[in-house]
Order: structure tokens, then C-alpha cells, then sequence
């Protein structure tokens, strides 16, 4: 029979492999001096927009993160970490990080990987600072919306001029 403490390293370890593989996106986040209540309100926060917050010892992740050829993080994972897993909408958890961080100083975003992709604290920053998935759909409906606008008031006015012009010719007549 294995011991308590191997099975809870082999439990964390597989928790973190499989968050990997059915994670989009996951950041490495430092959270030395955060409180206990404040750390428990960014779980929250987090887990309502579907991602999640797992903190777990340095030896461990950086186990977990060489298994699953991620060894590039382990540079990363010094001090008290945590790993956010993020299974849909890596922008918006992008925000919310960015947002605690700038409200709780001690929260320190390290870096993440985003479809496959690494990325640095300074480019979640920029998806951080992104319009919302609202705003920029509103913004591509009014930029396709704009030409059509256009065409539809030169149209208009071309009519506008052709009844002022036959209006004129009726005029003369009369006259």
C-alpha cells in the first residue's frame, strides 16, 4: 500500500496532466502575500466564467508540465504559483487576471499558453485590455453596415435630383 502523501503527489500530478489536455488555455500565476479570502474570491470569479485555479507544490507541476512537453513553464514555477485552466474564453480570463492583479498587487501573472501558443505577461496584458466579444462584433456590423450606408444615400440623392429635375421641367411647361 502506497502512502498518503505519494498518492495525494500522484493525484495532484494527474489532476494537472488531464486540465492540461482538456484545457484551451492555461496561465501560471504567482501568489505570494495574497490572503486566503482574497485568493478564494478569485477562485470564484474565476470559476464563473469557467476556468480554474489549482495550487499545488513547484516539484509537482513542474512533473506534471514535463510529462506534457510544457517544459518551457518551468522557469516560471517559483515560489507559491498556481496554474488557472481556462476551458473556454482565455480573453476573459485574460481580464479578470489583469483586473485582480491591478486590484491585488501580490498576484503576479507570469505567463500562459493559449492554443498552443506561449505567451508572455505583456501579451496577456494586450488580450487583457481587448473590447469585449460585444463590443467588437458591434464594431464589425457597423463597419459592414457603412457602405451599404453610403450607396443607399447616394441612391437617394440621385433620385432626389431626378424628381427636383422633372419638377423643374413641369414648371416650364406650365409657365
Amino acid at each position: 500500500m502506497k502512502k498518503i502523501g505519494l498518492l495525494i503527489k500522484e493525484t495532484s500530478e494527474n489532476h494537472i496532466k488531464s486540465n492540461l489536455k482538456e484545457s484551451s488555455a492555461f496561465f501560471v500565476v504567482k501568489h505570494s502575500g495574497l490572503s486566503s479570502p482574497d485568493l478564494s474570491t478569485l477562485r470564484q470569479s474565476l470559476r464563473s466564467i469557467n476556468a480554474t485555479l489549482f495550487v499545488v507544490k513547484n516539484s509537482i507541476a513542474r512533473r506534471a508540465l514535463k510529462s506534457s512537453d510544457l517544459e518551457d513553464f518551468n522557469k516560471l514555477i517559483e515560489g507559491p504559483c498556481g496554474l488557472v485552466f481556462v476551458k473556454e474564453g482565455p480573453v476573459d480570463t485574460c481580464r479578470l487576471l489583469y483586473n485582480f492583479s491591478r486590484e491585488h498587487v501580490q498576484l503576479k501573472i507570469e505567463g500562459g499558453l493559449v492554443k498552443n501558443r506561449i505567451i508572455e505577461k505583456k501579451d496577456i496584458e494586450a488580450l487583457a485590455q481587448l473590447p469585449s466579444l460585444e463590443v467588437l462584433r458591434t464594431q464589425l456590423v457597423v463597419v459592414l453596415n457603412s457602405p451599404i450606408l453610403r450607396l443607399a444615400i447616394v441612391l437617394k440623392q440621385v433620385l432626389r435630383k431626378f424628381v427636383y429635375c422633372l419638377d423643374q421641367i413641369k414648371q416650364k411647361k406650365t409657365s
